[in-house]
């Protein structure tokens, strides 16, 4: 399974940069990374439904993206539309870096979400110190114990989680751990198709006074009009604004035809 070569291959990876980056050095840096506590939380409960602009670079099924602007251009484009940008920061499958995090944030005061495969308490203070105001959890690769403590770190550390579900027994473990934002992907892990009825069915179990963010599969219009539907508060967008020429008028048309079909 994709997933679990995935974070075979963050292991590695964390075990060289704890090398080159102490976790007291990394701790010390968070400690004086000085952000707002509750940005992106406050971006996902604006009027209308928010749209997290993704930056990344490549991706397990579609390959290297060859974006048709650069990342000062794209984040200029965001500033002026999206509510939050979501960065790619994982480097083998990905090909991103915490790097790029770290760019970004001299680029704009959006809240920004890291969006890696969180399975150290070392990352999420390196998260911090970059400059991230949420940190993304995936609940297939996570137990019990490892949501919760990572939640309750995410907390201490004065950001917000993103946690990821896939099926109705992730929701139910996320649910159980009280989190306060849901991330509905609508992609299968196993086989990569995205069915944006993931989030129809997993929405309508989810208690009011939660906050929805769908992932995956938004390219259109009329998807925006069927997540509305849904009740989703946010959706969460990659490839569709990555091969955009022109990412701001897509994001601005989108929330047009959306306050226009209510």
């Amino acid at each position: 399974m994709m997933l679990k070569k995935i974070t075979a291959d963050k292991r590695i990876r964390l075990e060289k940069q704890k090398a080159l980056v102490p976790f007291c050095a990394i701790r010390r840096e968070a400690e004086l990374a000085n952000r707002k506590e509750g940005l992106f939380d406050q971006a996902l409960q604006k009027k209308g439904i928010s749209i997290i602009g993704e930056f990344k670079n490549a991706s397990p099924s579609l390959g290297k993206i060859k974006s048709k602007i650069t990342m000062k251009e794209r984040m200029e484009a965001y500033q002026a539309s999206v509510d939050a940008i979501s960065c790619l920061t994982e480097e083998d499958h990905f090909l991103g870096s915490i790097d790029d995090l770290k760019k970004i944030r001299t680029m704009t005061e959006l809240p920004i979400l890291r969006k890696d495969f969180m399975i150290d308490e070392y990352q999420f203070y390196e998260a911090k110190a970059a400059g991230a105001d949420a940190v993304l959890l995936i609940a297939a690769i996570l137990d019990d114990v490892q949501m919760r403590d990572f939640y309750g770190l995410t907390k201490a550390l004065h950001m917000d989680a993103l946690v990821e579900v896939h099926d109705e027994w992730e929701l139910e473990r996320a649910l159980l751990a009280d989190v306060s934002v849901i991330g509905i992907n609508n992609r299968d892990l196993n086989d990569f198709t995205i069915r944006l009825e993931t989030t129809k069915r997993l929405s309508s179990m989810v208690p009011q006074g939660k906050r929805i963010v769908s992932e995956s599969g938004v390219r259109e219009d009329a998807h925006i009009q069927y997540l509305k539907e849904c009740g989703v508060d946010a959706c969460l967008v990659g490839r569709a604004l990555m091969e955009a020429e022109d990412p701001k008028e897509l994001v601005k048309r989108w929330k047009h035809y959306e306050r226009n079909q209510r």
